[in-house]
């Protein structure tokens, strides 16, 4: 796998709201010049013949898994799935073992990043009931942001003391992300299902014990404190239709203090797809109605929702055969979201403009990334090459995932990602991977 000098023939460029024919000369890390016509003697030609050219992915939440639990994921094994998946960058949550709550465990998290990651990365902090000045002390432009689970998920960093919450929110210049559900809605939920089912509970349910009524308090709750303090607040994985009416749309994203992401899953599956799906789609928050997924579209369209991101978080297929209350929530995403969303591309639901918008150039603005989510000279090259008429099917055997399994398997997609450049270093070439790693820490220009 070729670095150095490459330059890229007959790429068509899908970029600020652009679709345009173009070569791109990449030198080391960086993209050097976007012009007609490049030759390069030194160079390593590689012709796309026609083939789409986006910005890497900017994945802003993923669950690789590492430390602690990799046995169904790890750092190595789940950013060798993004790169396969046109991501380029990504920023793992904290909930791992031990959890990134101190800033010590965060620059050993990053030591495993530089080890082991095969696309860039970030670590954001989390933040717990008992951990504020330890987060004061934390350098704006050490990590991503902060992570705040106002709902229990995987490795339960549940913050439930308002007055720690607005303390944190008073206290950071840093983008505070939220995953917001209303645990005492929840357990209000969980306890009436239980006394019907006792542990088997049917999945259908889901979504009426993680309900739309406990997302929407919680994230409701969260903006008003957002305003009350100034803080920088972005929502993780809106699954509702009510929640969409709580953002704007009428100012740029740069100027924003209150943004939003929604997940590949939650535009795809809807409460119907429990019956064929069962516990592969458990997910916290839970997939909704049908109705509330048409509600985040138009939310993702009309840009109140800000980012498409994947919360990738693997578990294995034996964990996920269990009943209700022991089959974990989460699924692997990174490999197969961009083909997802090409999909809806091609059923003439999205544009491929507003795809890179949304995967690449959004992340960058919201979190301040610098120097990547868009192919422009004097970039980091990281970069995507897609075939949108190359059809595939999910299956076992093209799975790359620790875990084996995909929530997609059976599922044929039209677009393939045929290139992946990380840095300027061709990391992936039609299923082939590089086995040298070029992933850099991701910095920010705060």
């Amino acid at each position: 796998m070729f670095m150095g000098k490459i330059v890229l023939k007959n790429a068509k460029i899908v970029n600020e709201n652009n679709v345009f024919d173009s070569d791109v000369l990449l030198e080391d890390d960086f993209i050097i010049r976007i012009d007609s016509d490049i030759s390069d003697a030194n160079a390593k030609v590689i012709d796309l013949g026609g083939k789409h050219l986006l910005p890497g992915i900017i994945d802003d939440q993923v669950h690789f898994r590492e430390p602690g639990l990799t046995h169904k994921g790890d750092i190595a094994s789940e950013s060798r799935a993004a790169v396969a998946g046109g991501i380029t960058s990504y920023m793992e949550q904290p909930n791992t073992n031990p959890q990134t709550t101190t800033i010590q465990k965060l620059e050993e998290k990053f030591q495993l990043g530089a080890k082991s990651s095969f696309a860039n990365y970030s670590f954001p902090f989390g933040g717990t009931n008992d951990n504020l000045e330890e987060l004061k002390r934390l350098d704006k432009n050490a990590c991503s942001g902060v992570k705040l689970f106002l709902g229990s998920s995987t490795g339960n960093m549940l913050v439930d003391d308002e007055a720690v919450i607005e303390r944190i929110f008073q206290n950071t210049e840093m983008v505070i992300s939220a995953h917001c559900e209303d645990e005492n809605t929840i357990k209000r939920n969980l306890a009436k299902y239980k006394k019907e089912f006792g542990d088997d509970i049917p999945i259908k349910y889901h979504p009426k014990i993680r309900s739309a009524e406990a997302c929407y308090l919680s994230s409701s709750k969260a903006i008003e404190l957002a305003k009350k303090t100034g803080a920088r607040l972005h929502v993780f994985h809106l699954s509702t239709g009510k929640e969409t009416e709580l953002f704007r749309n009428d100012i740029p994203l740069k100027d924003k203090k209150i943004t939003a992401e929604v997940c590949i899953h939650h535009l795809w599956f809807s409460d119907i797809d429990y019956e064929t799906k069962g516990a592969l789609i458990k997910w916290n928050p839970a997939v909704k109605t049908a109705e509330d997924r048409d509600q985040l579209w138009q939310a993702l369209l009309d840009d109140r929702l800000d980012v498409i991101a994947t919360d990738h978080a693997p578990h294995t297929i034996e964990e996920k055969d269990n009943v209700y209350t022991k089959a974990p929530s989460g699924g692997p995403l990174v490999q197969h979201a961009l083909p997802a969303i090409l999909e809806k591309y091609h059923e003439e639901k999205i544009t491929l403009e507003k795809i890179v918008e949304k995967m690449c150039h959004n992340p960058s603005i919201l979190f301040q990334v610098e120097k990547r989510g868009y192919i422009r000279e004097g970039y980091f090259a990281d970069l995507t090459a897609v075939d949108l008429n190359s059809p595939w099917h999910v299956a076992k055997e093209n799975i790359v995932y620790k875990c084996g399994w995909s929530p997609f398997e059976g599922n044929t997609f039209r677009s393939k990602i045929t290139h992946t450049f990380v840095n300027g270093h061709l990391a992936y070439e039609n299923g082939k991977f590089s086995t040298e790693r070029h992933a850099k820490r991701l910095t920010f220009d705060r």
